[in-house]
This record gives structure tokens, sequence and C-alpha cells, in this order.
């Protein structure tokens, strides 16, 4: 998590779940280990689509809906280590 937590696509994924949810007041303590998905109640049903969208215009991926897990929005972290590993380099 460490490395997610050092790398430039962890502030990229940080900064759209940041602008994405409108987390003006949190976006300080956001960490690699930080929960998402239960601790925000901005990330609800809608949160989670307009991020997934986000994330997929931020980085040019195309995510199925086969492929997304709820375990991805567990932390920042996770959500970092599942984007990244979809990434083409």
């Amino acid at each position: 998590m460490s490395e997610a937590a050092d790398s430039v696509i962890f502030d990229d994924v940080r900064q759209t779940v940041i602008s994405t949810l409108g987390l003006d007041v949190q976006a300080a303590r956001l960490t690699a280990d930080s929960p998402l998905l239960g601790a925000l109640p901005e990330l609800d049903s809608m949160g989670v689509v307009l991020l997934l969208t986000a994330l997929e215009d931020r980085f040019d991926l195309v995510l199925s809906d086969d492929e997304i897990d709820s375990a991805w929005f567990e932390t920042l972290g996770t959500l970092t280590l599942a984007i990244e590993s979809r990434l083409p380099y």
C-alpha cells in the first residue's frame, strides 16, 4: 500500500475522488488507508457511478461491469491499486 500512497497515480486517484465527491473538508485527511465505501456519505450508489466515470476519463480506461468489485472501494489505497493494475503502462 505504501507504494500506491507514494505514487503519482495515487495522487491522481485521490484528487479525482476529492473533486468528484466534493470532499473539501475531508481532503486533507485522505490517505491510502482511508476507508471509502460506508465511511463517506458522498460515496453512495450515484457517487460510485460518478467516480468510476471520472476515473475512466482521467486514466483513459474502459471498465466493464464484470470487473468492478466493491472491494475496490474499501480504502483509497485499494481503489488506487485497482486502477493502477488496469493501466497499460
